[in-house]
């Protein structure tokens, strides 16, 4: 066996070479690349800021995109609560179904939503709703333990996702008011607008995506030929346009913030000159007492 002699110098500079290609810059408490080195390598090997966006918008590790068409599910009520979705671009509503199979609405999702948030849970649960396309939808789905892991590391997802929730409760609030206060015509408004997105950042679409009647009454709890005439005085007032597909218009909103429709404003009394003034309540007359004779007059 032939062995070859070499200098500490020149054995040294061998070593350094090698470990140079991997993220190890010591050796039992001895460095084995300068400090020029040591600072290459370092500035190398030093970690980009985290994009949220394009984490959001591109398939990865624990992450791929879904194409929907139109009443195609994402998942099912029942279903293991195993990942989530966010949606890229379409628009979808939650329904849950009773033990008797009446089905009601929930809430409608829109672009930049996530969907089945209920997977982050501290425990795998099962779904407590059905999420549904109502047109076509592009989405990423995310395992669960890919979304905590990311929302423990990067502050900037979880921020992204604590905006989406605050965003939620405050719509869910929104929904309820409307529920117990509003009446169904009231309602059906505020449920176009929505699809419209109206209230959203950037130009709204004033085409909705093809929906029946039915549909929109069990979304706003009423029934189909409610919603059939409410449409069609819609269509009268100029509030919509409705030839095949739903257009809604700025004016609309009205109806919404300010209870503007024909008849509501016709019963509303003017503020002066009005035709039935309010009358003061007369006024109590005294009572004169009798001490003497132990009874009273007016």
């Amino acid at each position: 066996m032939h062995f070859t002699t070499v200098s500490v110098e020149e054995y040294c500079d061998r070593i350094r070479a090698l470990f140079s290609q991997f993220p190890v810059i010591a050796v039992r408490g001895h460095s084995l690349l300068n400090s020029r080195e040591q600072g290459i390598f370092l500035t190398s090997r030093r970690r980009l800021p985290f994009d949220a966006a394009a984490f959001l918008a591109s398939a990865g590790l624990g992450r791929t995109i879904v194409q929907l068409k139109a009443k195609e599910r994402f998942f099912c009520q029942g279903d293991s609560a195993d990942s989530v979705f966010y949606l890229q671009k379409g628009r979808a509503r939650l329904t849950v179904i009773s033990q008797n199979g009446k089905e009601a609405t929930i809430t409608l999702l829109l672009a930049t939503d996530f969907v089945g948030e209920e997977s982050l849970a501290s425990i795998v649960g099962r779904r407590l709703a059905t999420a549904t396309a109502v047109d076509a939808c592009t989405a990423l789905r995310i395992d669960r333990d890919e979304m905590a892991r990311v929302m423990h590391d990067e502050p900037s997802i979880a921020d992204v996702f604590l905006k989406f929730l605050l965003a939620r409760s405050m719509r869910t609030q929104a929904d309820l008011v409307d529920q117990f206060f509003n009446s169904s015509e009231k309602r059906l408004a505020r449920t176009l607008l929505v699809m419209a997105e109206f209230g959203k950042p950037g130009e709204p679409e004033t085409l909705i995506p093809p929906i029946t009647q039915q549909t929109l009454a069990d979304m706003i709890g009423t029934t189909r030929s409610r919603v059939s005439f409410f449409m069609n005085r819609f269509r009268d007032l100029g509030f919509i346009g409705y030839d095949g597909r739903i257009q809604v218009h700025k004016s609309l909103l009205n109806v919404v913030l300010f209870d503007q429709l024909p008849e509501h404003n016709a019963k509303k009394p003017p503020i002066n000159g009005s035709p039935n003034p309010v009358r003061p309540a007369p006024a109590c007359k005294a009572i004169r007492v009798n001490k003497s004779r132990g009874n009273h007059s007016e």
